[in-house]
Formats: structure tokens, sequence, C-alpha cells
């Protein structure tokens, strides 16, 4: 007797739970220490003492499996507070360990430790890890590679070598100092000095040619590339000359491959490509170039570079061979056809659960904007004396001083308001050339969240503006979720044409999406994971700046469906005082 079709997709999706399952069982636990101290290095001429994890730059990779638990005891040996996030990590019903300051924990107070429990469930590829307080990010951070469960395998043929390429920022200036003068000023932000490659600025920059990051390669050979963007402010056009890129992951998961000479990278995102050693042998630079299709701040205009070298017998002079026909900086189409080309691979090792209509039981409509907040007699150096800020339905999150976590699971009050609205206060024309007049660019401020309940399906459509005359792509991450990117488009979303584009066969899953200069992006998922979870945009001075929220996910009615219990120990509150008493007092001895 034959199966029927309710029969068959019931038997596959057991199986696909078992495979789930299965790496679970035979998860290993891993143990880290990191050291958090100053630490001196020398770029562009120039040598500074910056913060660093074991006094590197960027900091160590994380190697695990699928299914496996990592335990990272941070021992805090600096002048001030920091915290790690675990990027890109679902971490299920485990919030006390994702990172961010004063949404699931108070920053580490300097001359502590505190341990982090890492759960690798169901992500597999490449994420990364880096500290989520303040603007520390830019010197600590660093990858997390995360191989497939023991007893399966890629989607792809084994690649004969890997490596990981890390993007960052490198400023001379101390970037704290950088934070704290323009957080007291209220206006814009001190731009980079230049890009780096693990570490690295490479041949374009003063001082920086001799330890240019290299790769060594065979020819024939085919390596699997791991990419991150940790860059603070700017996305990125990512490429080697007169080779090609085959895209085989994004954001710890796969996606069907396609093949590019160039990638677009926002910072937050991670991804996996594949590239044959198949040109004559030789030198040729591997690049990261800015990605800018804003208007109303700068950014750096620098090229960070770094060199793909064959090994073997040939005499070569000369500059490596630089990449041709590659993006500009302002060139969109480039990028908005290499996001459209990103899908999931739906396959029976690799299966989705994309929320359908009609299971839809939370629509939120979040516009994305620049704004401003009023200063004392117009004393900041934002338009007309005020203070630059940037919110979400026209919030501009403000931190608490007891982290969001600590209030929700203790029911203490006065922290927090459960009211983040579903939609903007007022609907207009979001990408209209002509948005400067204050009543759409003054935000509110506050610490207010949505709530959800637990296992709910929830569709969240984010509106980019041109408010203030600001609008560019925003990279947006949701800590403790993998979300589908159903769709994508130009203009005000419209919610009978919109929906005619869903891509509801295979969407990418991603923790990180470039919701489009005046565009629109649809993201959904299952709120399968209990905790307190935060949104934000990942510029830096974006999330600074209030472009932020936090979603709280209710309990279920289970155990198994609930937050786990709290550690023994979280840095404390109450120190709160002192650790920013501790920053000014070394700010102050840096001046």
């Amino acid at each position: 007797m034959g199966s029927s079709p309710c029969e068959l997709r019931w038997l596959l999706a057991l199986l696909g739970g078992l495979l789930f399952l299965l790496p679970l069982a035979q998860g290993e636990d891993h143990h880290y220490t990191f050291v958090l101290r100053d630490t001196n290095f020398t770029r562009l001429c120039t040598t500074k003492s910056m913060y660093t994890v074991n006094e590197s730059f960027p900091g160590p990779v994380m190697y695990v499996r699928k299914g496996d638990t990592a335990y990272v005891n941070v021992f805090n040996e600096g002048h001030y507070g920091v915290t790690i996030h675990w990027h890109g990590i679902k971490n299920p019903r485990n919030p006390w360990f994702d990172g961010p300051e004063y949404v699931t924990q108070c920053p580490i107070p300097p001359g502590t430790n505190f341990t982090y429990q890492v759960l690798f469930t169901s992500e597999e590829g490449t994420l990364w890890w880096h500290a989520h307080s303040d603007w520390t990010r830019a010197t600590v951070h660093g990858a997390i590679v995360i191989k497939p469960a023991l007893g399966t395998t890629y989607p792809f043929p084994e690649p004969d070598g890997e490596n990981v390429l890390v993007f960052a920022s490198w400023y001379d200036e101390d970037v704290m100092e950088l934070m704290e003068e323009a957080l007291s000023e209220g206006g814009l932000t001190t731009l980079s000095d230049a890009y780096c490659i693990n570490g690295q600025p490479g041949d374009f920059y003063n001082c920086s040619r001799e330890n240019t990051t290299r790769i060594s390669v065979d020819y024939g050979k085919t390596y699997l590339l791991r990419l991150i963007n940790s860059v603070q402010n700017t996305d990125m056009y990512f490429g080697i000359a007169n080779h090609s890129l085959t895209v085989v992951g994004w954001d710890g998961a796969y996606v069907k491959p396609f093949t590019m000479s160039y990638i677009m990278i926002t910072p937050g995102q991670a991804m996996d490509i594949l590239v044959t050693a198949d040109q004559p042998l030789g030198e040729y630079y591997i690049i990261i170039s800015p990605y800018f299709d804003g208007q109303a701040d700068d950014f750096d205009m620098s090229i960070a570079s770094a060199i793909f070298q064959y090994n073997g017998n040939y005499s070569y002079t000369g500059l490596p061979a630089y990449p041709s026909d590659f993006p500009g900086w302002e060139d969109i189409a480039p990028a908005t056809d290499f996001v459209k080309k990103l899908k999931s691979l739906n396959s029976l090792e690799h299966p989705i659960d994309v929320p359908q209509d009609d299971e839809i039981t939370t629509r939120m409509y979040i516009t994305i904007s620049i704004s401003m907040m009023t200063c004392p007699n117009a004393s900041c150096e934002g338009p007309d004396g005020n203070r630059l800020a940037s919110a979400l339905n026209n919030i501009s999150f403000a931190n608490p001083d007891l982290d969001v976590l600590q209030a929700y699971y203790s029911n203490i009050t006065g922290y927090y308001t459960p009211d983040f609205p579903d939609l903007p206060p007022t609907l207009f024309n979001f990408t209209s050339e002509d948005l400067l007049t204050d009543n759409v660019t003054m935000s509110d401020q506050g610490t207010r969240v949505k709530v959800l309940n637990y296992n709910e399906s929830v569709e969240i459509i984010l509106q980019g503006t041109n408010v203030m005359n600001s609008g560019e792509t925003h990279p947006m991450h949701l800590h403790g979720f993998r979300f589908y990117v159903i769709g994508m488009g130009q203009g005000n979303f419209d919610n009978k044409t919109a929906p005619e584009t869903y891509n509801m066969y295979d969407p990418p899953e991603a923790n990180t999406v470039p919701v489009p200069k005046d565009g629109w992006a649809v993201i959904r998922f299952r709120a399968d994971n209990p905790g307190v979870w935060y949104m934000h945009c990942h510029f830096d001075r974006h999330m600074a700046w209030g472009m932020d929220t936090v979603f709280i996910v209710k309990n279920g009615t289970t155990a198994e469906t609930s937050i786990r219990e709290p550690p023994a120990y979280m840095p404390p509150c109450e120190t709160d005082s002192s650790l920013l008493s501790a920053l000014h007092s070394y700010l102050r001895q840096k001046a």
C-alpha cells in the first residue's frame, strides 16, 4: 500500500528531527580562556594600546562541531567593564550567556571573570564572537568555525584547505575616547583610519606593506574561505583578482551555491566561499573596499588588501594582479544583485521551516531612521544644536541601569516597559527625498520592549527611511534566532504587491539582514527560544544612537520550553557607577 502525501510529509519531518537530534547526542565540551587586557599594536606608523583578547588582533578562533558546547572563561584585566556576544548562536533557552550589556547582563567588572556557556545546536559554518559593550568590538572579536557534526559532511565537495579572513576597522586613536567624545557632543562619529584583513591593512597604507596578510595556495586546489565582517560602520565589497567566488554559506547556514566575481558583506555577517586556485602561478590581490549608499555622513574611502599567493617555482616581479571590473564605492546594483542570489538549500539534510501566512500571529512594521533628540540650550553638534540619534518606530533605545533579562526574570519593575509598538506613530512617505522637518526627525527615548508568546509565528517588515536625507543600507541583527528573509524591495512596503514577490520555497536563513536604502525587507521566525533577545543595527554608531529594541519571549508550558536557570554568578549591576567612574578616570589619564 502506498503512502499518502500527508504521511510522506510526516515521515520527512520525523527524519529531519532525528537528524537534528543526532549531533546533540554526540556533542563534545570545549574550554577556552579569554584574557582581556591592553596590548600595544603598531599600524600606519602609529603605536597605540588597545583592548584585545589573548593579546591578538583579531582574537583567537574557536573551533567546534555542530552539537558541541563551549565554556569560555573571560578574565577582564582591563580598565572598564566588557561583555562578549556569540554572534549568530541561538543558545536555546540560555539568554544568560548571550552577552549584550544591559540587555542580558551587566559588564564584567575589571579584575573579575565570568564564564559563558555557548550551545551550538543548529548552526553550521562560520560565525563569530565579539565584545558587546560600548565600541570595544573594534578590537575585541574573533571567528567561530562550526564544523559538521561527526558522521555528517559538507553539502559540497570537501575543500583541500581553508582560511579564516576577518575584516575590521583600524583607528589610530583610542576607540573608547572617540565614543565618549561622539556621544557627549552629539555629532557625527570619527571615521576609521584604515580597514584590516586579519589585523593588517595591506599594501595601500603607510608602513604596512611588510606585514600584509598572505594566503598560500597550490595550483588546482579548492579552498574554503570563511569571511567575517567586523568593520564598525561600513558594508564591504570583497574580491580576489581573476578568481571566481562560489558562495556556499551565509550566517551559519548553507545556501544554494552561486558564483560571482565579488561579494557584498555587511558588518555582522559571515560568509563561506569556495575559491579554486586555477590561474597562472603568481600573486593576486585580495581586496575589501567600502560600499556606501548613504548621503548624511562620510565614510572611510580606503581599501585594505591581502595577497592570494601561489606556491611553486616561478619568478614574479611587480605588484600582484588587481581585481578588474570591481564594484565602486557607491555602486548599488551589484550589492542588490548579490543579496537576491542568496537562497537556502531546503534539502532533506538541511530542511527549512518558514512560517506560512495563516500561521502568523504577530505582524510588525518597523521603520528604521536617523533622528535627533533635543539638547539643553541647543548645545550639541547635530543639526540646530540637537543631538544626533537613531530610532526604530521613532523610539531611541535607552540602556537601563539593571539589565532587562534580570528585571524580567526576577519580576522587577521600573527598568523597561512592554509597549514597543507594532507600527510607527505616523505613516507617511518614508522614502521621500525631502524629509528634513522637525515633526519627523525628533525621536522619543525609552527602554520599550516587545513581548511575544512562546512559539508564535512572527513577521517583521523592516522599512528603511530617508528621514533627515539619511537613507542607507542598515544591517539589522536579531539575537537568539535565525530568521528567514522572505522578501526585499525598494520604496515603501506595499501590503498588496509586496507579498506577491515573497520567496516561500527557499528563502535564506540569517541573523543579519541588509535592509536596502529607501527600501524594505521582510523576515519571519518562530518565537521558539524563550528569553530576552536584542535586535539592533550592526553599525556601531547607529546602535549607540538608539537603533535597537528588545524582544521578550515568554516561557512555554514545560521545563523544556522555558528559560534555563540562571548561573550561580552573574556580573553585578550594582557596580555600574564605579565601572563608569573607572572608565572616565581611564580616559582622563590618557588625555
